[in-house]
């Protein structure tokens, strides 16, 4: 039996763009706010071993990561040949892949485990879009960032993008369980719990 949609956990990484601009306090309020509970919470300088672990390495996914860089180069007539050297999808997603993990593994990270009411859907919309120039006022990346695609493959590193939430459950369960964060689990109820039914 599946648990309650309160049961729902994800996990949340505050990136080192985040901890070093002083937003940790900031980006929690805003998920205690909402009404989802931090159940496990831990300050880490992750190796960039950590991180390759953590993101995707099958091509699948990188072709996707270069297609998305792709697209984002056509709408504003700029060309990924000149500033990559390439157009090639997957090595595009290649090198973004590898920006990323210099970039999560440049500083401290902030891990932590949400629980609550459709945990994963609700932090990454709080979270905002992927690109923060494309991202919604009165989301995280749309409040605090206004980095884009483009920007970063120009320049040749990852989007500065303040916070990681897990897209579903499957990878939520991966993530806890890969970041060590599964046995710092805290079990607690929230004052106003019964009203949030």
């Amino acid at each position: 039996m599946k648990p309650h949609p309160k049961e729902e956990m994800t996990f949340v990484i505050i990136k080192p763009d985040g901890v070093k601009r002083g937003l940790t306090g900031e980006i929690i309020r805003r998920i205690e706010m909402a009404g989802l509970k931090i159940i496990a919470l831990e300050m880490d300088t992750p190796s960039r071993e950590m991180i390759d672990n953590h993101y995707p390495k099958d091509d699948a996914w990188m072709t996707r990561i270069g297609n998305k860089a792709l697209e984002v180069y056509a709408k504003y007539g700029f060309s990924a040949q000149e500033t990559l050297g390439t157009d090639n999808p997957l090595e595009i997603g290649k090198m973004a892949r590898g920006w990323t993990l210099d970039y999560v593994s440049s500083g401290p990270v902030v891990k932590m485990v949400v629980q609550g009411i459709h945990a994963i859907d609700m932090v990454r919309k709080m979270a905002g879009k992927t690109s923060p120039a494309m991202s919604e006022m009165g989301t995280i990346r749309g409040d605090f960032s206004a980095d884009s695609a483009l920007a970063a493959n120009m320049e040749k590193r990852a989007i500065y993008n303040l916070i990681h939430a897990s897209e579903t459950q499957e990878e939520a369960n991966h993530e806890i369980e890969h970041w060590g964060m599964k046995d710092k689990i805290h079990k607690y109820k929230r004052a106003e719990e019964s009203m949030m039914l």
